[in-house]
């Protein structure tokens, strides 16, 4: 028998009660410690800490890492593209990102218990290091799978063509980069004596020199170095021409700033150089930088495009990123730059910058009547925001779209696109996976930065020794929180904690005996039987096997770290 379930996309549960950072905290909780009178005690927060802790390094973890997210009952995990038992995830919101909380705890505390738990993620992810010095999206634990992929661990690395599908290391979504930033840490906190995980380090920070071209970039995925020949240093361009079909190209060698591929990979070699004191890291970064002063786009569109071919020209690279100048990854460009500049004292990295604002605040775009439903999103409530496009088009700087498609994916793997995924003018009927409008908010607060930046000594506006977090965002000045701030929220926590020690939160990830899934670009009819469903537009339809539907509570990895993180700056709040 199967179960026919309608649901939309998942989105963020909401709550009439407060937040924890961005925690949604259980009403029972709320209700619980709501005549709570006194603030918790360093003991109590210590020994919720260690719980929670030890319930995922205990009954979460699979060989040490982790997915994403899993069902409240530990049936079921999955993150972006994996799921099931023997396979984690090495995107940031997954392994990294517990492992990252495990060493917050150990620096808190102290307590050797958590450096134990860090060490034990490090090892697993050095089970997943390539041949080629990175990671891909996953690590595979099963013994018959894992003879599929080049993992430096199980012996002797062969040529890559011998393996299924030629697998790649990845620089998206900030995979390997963060990876190398936590285990270097992890290092750093075992005092480099553990031989394992320092050679695995060591290996990638020097794989990834290798893997960087001639002009200082980085592909989006590799598998062996590059040909320098094929790769000139020039200045980027625009093309003679260029097509508004998808080529189909495979892009995954184009010069990447999507997703800030780029901009994460020169803060781990930043943050590497300042570990290891090894100035080779730091040229790596810089060459990094000089990269992003090449690539900076002429007038009239002094910015930056997702990513470039090997000629300089902003290029295609999925069926909903096309050549164009971006109002997104733009912001991202200029917040690097500025931390190259924090780092090194070099005022070369802020030259860019007042021409590539001074674009960006005039290629805003104007407040409309009837706002469609992506501008909808986009303003979150807040008429007056400023709004950019992720992709104004070369040259005329009109702003592009992509239009919706139906979708259908089934268990085997395959998924078909029926329909949509054409660029166009207009903003009606576009895909809402993918953020075709990016807010302008921190706009002004890198024209500030940029103007303080300018005026500063540089040795005044160096970061800290210890950096935090695994992207170059993370550093950003705030003020320390009091005990007594904190509190609240703190109390609210321990209490919302389950007797497991776990925090579950209102939210689906389905299960793993799905059978289809179809998202509906417009609307439709479902029939089953004789009953008549009507879908519409956004609604995700799937298909699973039995009779029980998924959970609706989860456990986030996520949330794991962020309530682990608020633990820890109350404990240090109170010293």
């Amino acid at each position: 028998m199967t179960r026919l379930l309608t649901a939309k996309p998942p989105v963020p549960a909401r709550s009439t009660g407060p937040r924890c950072r961005g925690v949604l905290l259980p009403l029972l909780a709320l209700c619980t410690l709501a005549s709570a009178q006194e603030s918790p005690q360093r003991e109590d927060v210590l020994q919720a800490l260690r719980k929670a802790a030890g319930f995922y390094r205990d009954q979460v973890a699979t060989h040490g890492a982790y997915h994403f997210a899993y069902a409240e009952d530990l049936s079921y995990g999955r993150s972006e593209g994996k799921e099931g038992p023997h396979t984690v995830e090495v995107q940031r919101e997954g392994t990294p990102l517990v492992g990252m909380a495990y060493l917050e705890a150990y620096a808190a505390t102290g307590d050797r218990y958590y450096l134990d738990a860090a060490r034990a993620t490090a090892l697993a992810i050095v089970s997943g290091q390539h041949c080629s010095g990175g990671w891909d999206y996953f690590i595979e634990f099963d013994p018959t799978e894992r003879k599929k992929f080049p993992y430096r661990t199980d012996g002797p690395c062969r040529d890559i063509t011998t393996y299924p599908g030629n697998p790649v290391t990845s620089l998206d979504d900030n995979e390997t980069q963060a990876v190398m930033r936590f285990l270097a840490r992890v290092d750093k906190a075992l005092g480099f004596k553990d031989p394992t995980i320092h050679e695995a380090t060591r290996y990638a920070f020097d794989s990834l020199i290798k893997a960087q071209y001639p002009n200082g970039a980085w592909p989006q995925r590799f598998n062996r170095p590059p040909d320098p020949a094929k790769h000139p240093v020039k200045q980027a361009s625009f093309p003679p021409s260029w097509s508004w079909k998808w080529p189909g190209s495979n892009y995954q060698s184009h010069y990447t700033f999507n997703d800030n591929s780029i901009s994460d990979m020169i803060d781990a070699f930043l943050e590497g150089a300042r570990i290891y004191n090894e100035p080779r890291y730091l040229a790596a970064a810089e060459k990094g930088g000089a990269f992003m002063l090449l690539a900076q786009m002429p007038e009239p569109q002094p910015a930056w495009a997702q990513q470039y071919d090997a000629n300089m020209f902003p290029a295609w690279a999925r069926n909903f990123e096309p050549p164009s100048v971006s109002g997104g990854e733009s912001q991202g460009v200029m917040r690097t730059l500025m931390v190259l500049y924090r780092e090194t004292g070099n005022r070369k990295y802020l030259e860019p910058l007042p021409r590539a604002i001074a674009y960006l605040k005039r290629s805003a775009l104007p407040p409309v009547e009837k706002p469609s439903e992506i501008r909808l999103r986009a303003l979150a409530g807040r008429p007056d925001r400023m709004v950019l496009a992720r992709f104004y088009e070369l040259q005329t700087n009109r702003p592009l779209y992509v239009t919706k498609g139906t979708r259908v994916s089934v268990k085997s793997g395959s998924s078909s696109l029926l329909d949509g995924y054409q660029l166009s003018y207009d903003d009606n009927s576009v895909i809402t996976h993918y953020g075709v409008l990016v807010n302008g908010d921190e706009l002004p607060a890198i024209e500030a930065e940029y103007e303080r930046l300018a005026k500063a000594d540089p040795a005044s506006v160096r970061r800290s020794d210890n950096l935090r977090g695994l992207s170059p965002w993370s550093e950003r000045p705030r003020a320390k929180p009091s005990a007594k701030a904190l509190a609240a929220q703190v109390a609210q926590l321990i209490g919302s904690m389950d007797p497991r020690g776990a925090w579950t939160e209102t939210g689906s990830i389905g299960k793993s005996d799905k059978i289809v899934q179809v998202f509906a670009a417009r609307e439709m009819v479902l029939k089953v039987g004789s009953q008549v469903i009507p879908v519409k537009e956004n609604d995700m339809i799937e298909l699973f096997q039995g009779k029980e539907p998924p959970r609706e509570r989860v456990i986030r990895s996520r949330t794991f770290a962020l309530n682990v993180d608020l633990l820890c700056d109350y404990l240090r709040a109170l010293q």
